[in-house]
């Protein structure tokens, strides 16, 4: 290896030589002299993308190898990519980056850090939205469509390769519409194919078009072979931030009002349908009223809506502007709590649905665990659910799960929530005929695990 503090030695030069050089050179171009042959379309859309991009590093507890078999617990560097969507610091990035990381520390293109916390996630499309709170709004990235892509055309991968923060490549398109199958239970559908390259750490980043618009979020790289990444189509991404977003399940608050971009992914954002005795009814706003503005936030997709109302208060009045046979006109919304009877007794039989399917698949009755269980513990994990009662003779029992114990992970995926449970259980006859799947639970400052049974759906309704 070569020792940067040995001596070179370099030939000698004759003075008049060195003169010669000097006076029949030409002149030299200024340094900062940019021509528009070198401030091509690639340079520009990088330059343009930077500020909206952020590095994610954290650590998680990882238990077992890369072949799946169990391991003593070790703590593993994690690393990713993340685009602000939003001026207030939320930042779409890919679940599986953040997933069972106990601080996630973001970096912005100056060097500012922040600890996120995350807002909501979605296991199925592996996508997250996090937070940031910052003194100062945030650039934005600036969003394309993936409606129109063409195999061939020039796209740029933005993002933290290997940890080299704001690493840039290029390539092309190759294919549209593939699926990617990652294991038994967890599986792509409709990605871009790209030869730019995505390593380790592009993950959640954008993948550019030629004009710097973000048209795809890079998510995966196919094992041993070069030139193939893949990224999540940004039409489909926005469509599960929307849902990520959603004030009535972030903040209970409720608008009452669907919308959509009827006439295509670009085009104007419609309302298609107003709940009866909603405040949206009750501001005037009527199917087939397309949506400008609301508030200050220009409303260009369905995301918007849940950005624009995002982080108001209960009955405060938002000015909604909507175009309505030709004309303009401004309505006025306020926000309600969702709390009515019907929308309580609903929720309740929701509630108890899943308990019985959780109770015949599982053999137990789980309930969400208090986060300062989480705040006050060393363990890396988030959330979980905690068991209030295991099935005489189940899997789960036979396992030695007992009372009190704190579900964490099942199989690949983090058990924080009912909606993580509900996706576990619409999986339950492909994780049957696994045989046993792993799991994990925290019994006071201890994590352990097992593997246990799953009962599939055909099963679990005879029960």
């Amino acid at each position: 290896m070569h020792d940067p503090r040995s001596r070179y030695t370099f030939p000698r030069i004759p003075f008049a030589a060195i003169f010669l050089l000097a006076v029949s050179l030409p002149a030299v171009r200024s340094a900062t002299a940019v021509t528009s042959e070198r401030l091509t379309p690639i340079v520009q859309a990088i330059r343009d993308c930077s500020p909206a991009v952020v590095d994610i590093q954290g650590q998680k507890s990882v238990s077992e190898t890369a072949d799946g078999t169990p391991s003593p617990p070790r703590q593993v560097n994690g690393m990713g990519t993340g685009v602000v969507i939003d001026a207030r610091g939320y930042i779409l990035t890919n679940f599986h980056v953040v997933d069972g990381v106990r601080r996630i520390n973001v970096t912005l293109e100056g060097g500012r850090t922040y600890v996120a916390r995350v807002v909501a996630h979605d296991q199925e499309t592996d996508l997250a939205v996090i937070r940031i709170r910052s003194p100062k709004p945030l650039p934005v990235i600036r969003l394309g469509s993936s409606h129109d892509l063409m195999v061939g055309e020039t796209v740029i991968a933005v993002g933290n390769a290997y940890g080299y923060d704001h690493t840039a490549t290029q390539g092309i398109i190759s294919a549209l519409h593939r699926n990617v199958q990652v294991n038994d239970t967890q599986q792509y559908l409709d990605l871009i194919q790209t030869d730019a390259s995505i390593n380790p750490g592009n993950s959640g980043g954008p993948l550019l078009n030629i004009d710097g618009e973000m048209i795809g979020v890079n998510v995966a790289v196919r094992a041993g072979a070069q030139g193939i990444g893949f990224a999540i189509p940004i039409n489909k991404a926005l469509d599960i931030a929307a849902k990520l977003l959603n004030i009535e399940k972030l903040e209970n608050h409720w608008h009452g009002m669907t919308a959509l971009s009827i006439d295509g992914p670009m085009g104007p954002v419609t309302v298609t349908r107003v709940a009866r005795d909603s405040p949206a009814q009750e501001g005037g706003l009527q199917r087939g009223d397309r949506l400008e503005r609301i508030g200050s936030t220009p409303i260009h997709r369905a995301m918007d809506v849940e950005r624009a109302l995002l982080g108001r208060r209960t009955g405060e009045h938002v000015p909604v502007v909507v175009r309505r046979d030709g004309k303009s006109l401004e309505l006025n919304l306020a926000l309600a709590t969702r709390a009515s009877g019907r929308s309580r007794q609903t929720a309740s039989n929701v509630a108890d649905s899943l308990q019985k399917q959780t109770w015949a698949a599982l053999g137990l009755r789980l309930e969400k665990a208090p986060s300062s269980l989480f705040r006050n513990s060393e363990t890396s994990y988030q959330g979980g659910m905690r068991v209030v009662a295991v099935k005489p003779d189940s899997s789960a029992a036979k396992q030695g799960v007992r009372t009190g114990d704190v579900l964490v992970r099942m199989h690949r995926w983090s058990t924080t929530t009912s909606k993580d449970i509900r996706f576990i259980l619409d999986r339950a006859d492909s994780l049957a005929r696994a045989g046993t799947v792993k799991f994990y639970i925290l019994r006071g400052g201890d994590t352990f695990f097992g593997h246990m049974a799953v009962a599939g759906g055909s099963a679990a309704s005879r029960r």
